[in-house]
C-alpha cells in the first residue's frame, strides 16, 4: 500500500538475515537465533550421585562345609602342638623342632600365596632360613626370648633388602613392609613353643592355651556353618554368635584343665589363659577374613583356596604361642 515508505526498524527480517550472514559460525537456533537451542547436559544429576552413593554391597556367601573344614584343621593343629609339647623330653627337643618347622613352612606357604609380598620367591626363602635359625637357637641357646627377637628383626631387614633389588618390587616393598613383618613374625613365633617346653610350666601352658584357642576356633567355625548370624560384616562370611560362643567354650575348656593340673594352675588361672588364647586366635582369624574381603573388593585376583583358608588358624596359633610365653612369665610366675 505504501511501497515507497522506508523501513525504519533496524531489526527487521532482512537485517537479521544480514547479521546471520556476517556470522557464519554462529549456530542458528530458535526464531532467527533469538532463542537458544536446548543442549544436552552431560553433567551428573543428583539421581546419579544417589545411585553411586547407594551401590549394592555384595554379600559374601557362607559355605558350611568349608567352615567346618577350617574348624577341623584348627582342631588338628591344636592337637599336634599339644601332643608334640608333651612328648618332648630334655633330650628330644629336636623332634618337636622338626614338627614346628613343618608348621612354619606350611604357614609361610599360606601367607606368601595369600598376601603376595614383593619378590615372593626370595621372601619365602629368607623367611624359611630365619625360621630354621630361630628353631636352632630355641633348641640349643639360652632360655630367653631376646635371641629369637634379634634373629627375627635380622631376617626382616634382609627380606626388605632383597625386595629392594628389582625396580618393579621397590615401590611395592615400601608400601607392604607391614605385610613382610607379619610373615616373618608369624613364621618365627612357633619357635617360642620350643622355649616353653624347656621350662617347668611350659608344657602345661601350651596345653591350656592351645586347647582354649583350638576349642574357640572349632566352635566358631562350626557355628558359622549352622547359624552365621548376626553377620560381622556383609563382605565377611562370619557370624558374631560363633565368635562369642567359641570364646566362652574355649575359656570353659581351659578352666576345666586348670582344675586338674598341679599348682600354680587353678580353674581361675586356667580360665584367664584360655580366654587370652581364644581372643588372640579369634583376632587373627577375623583379621585374615577382613583382609581377604578387602582384597576381593579391590578387584585383586583370588589366591589358591587352600592357602587362603589355612592362614587364619596358622596365624592364630602363632599369636597364641607368644601369648602363652608372656602369661607364663608375667602371670603364672
Amino acid at each position: 500500500m505504501f511501497p515507497s515508505m522506508p523501513n525504519d526498524d533496524p531489526w527487521d527480517a532482512e537485517a537479521s538475515q544480514q547479521v546471520a550472514r556476517m556470522n557464519p559460525g554462529r549456530p542458528k537456533a530458535g526464531f532467527y537465533g533469538a532463542v537458544p537451542e536446548e543442549e544436552g547436559d552431560d553433567r551428573p544429576t543428583s539421581a546419579d550421585h544417589e545411585d553411586d552413593e547407594f551401590e549394592e554391597i555384595p554379600i559374601a556367601t557362607v559355605r558350611p562345609r568349608l567352615s567346618a573344614a577350617i574348624g577341623g584343621f584348627a582342631a588338628l593343629l591344636a592337637i599336634a602342638l599339644v601332643i608334640g609339647a608333651h612328648a618332648t623330653g630334655p633330650g628330644s627337643r629336636v623332634s618337636y623342632a622338626i614338627v614346628l618347622f613343618g608348621v612354619q613352612l606350611l604357614g609361610l606357604l599360606a601367607w606368601t600365596m595369600a598376601l603376595h609380598p614383593p619378590a615372593a620367591g626370595a621372601t619365602a626363602a629368607i623367611v624359611a632360613v630365619t625360621a630354621l635359625a630361630t628353631d636352632y637357637l630355641a633348641v640349643t641357646g639360652e632360655d630367653t626370648l631376646l635371641p629369637l627377637v634379634w634373629v627375627t628383626l635380622g631376617g626382616f631387614v634382609v627380606t626388605l633388602v632383597a625386595q629392594m633389588i628389582r625396580a618393579e618390587d621397590r615401590q611395592r616393598a615400601r608400601d607392604s613392609w607391614r605385610t613382610t613383618l607379619i610373615i616373618v613374625s608369624g613364621a618365627t613365633a612357633y619357635s617360642i613353643m620350643i622355649l616353653l617346653v624347656r621350662e617347668p610350666l611350659g608344657a602345661q601352658a601350651i596345653l591350656v592355651c592351645c586347647t582354649g584357642a583350638g576349642v574357640a576356633l572349632l566352635t566358631a567355625r562350626l557355628a558359622d556353618a549352622v547359624f552365621p548370624k548376626p553377620r560381622i560384616a556383609l563382605q565377611v562370611p562370619r557370624g558374631a554368635t560363633g565368635i562369642v560362643l567359641g570364646a566362652m567354650l574355649g575359656t570353659l575348656a581351659a578352666s576345666l584343665l586348670g582344675s586338674y593340673l598341679v599348682l600354680p594352675f587353678t580353674p581361675a588361672k586356667g580360665a584367664v589363659l584360655g580366654l587370652v588364647a581364644a581372643v588372640a586366635a579369634h583376632l587373627i582369624d577375623l583379621a585374615v577374613n577382613f583382609g581377604e574381603a578387602g582384597r576381593r573388593l579391590a578387584g585383586e585376583a583370588p589366591t589358591f583356596w587352600l592357602a587362603r583358608h589355612m592362614q587364619g588358624p596358622l596365624g592364630g596359633f602363632a599369636l597364641t604361642a607368644f601369648a602363652a610365653y608372656s602369661l607364663v612369665h608375667l602371670y603364672l610366675t
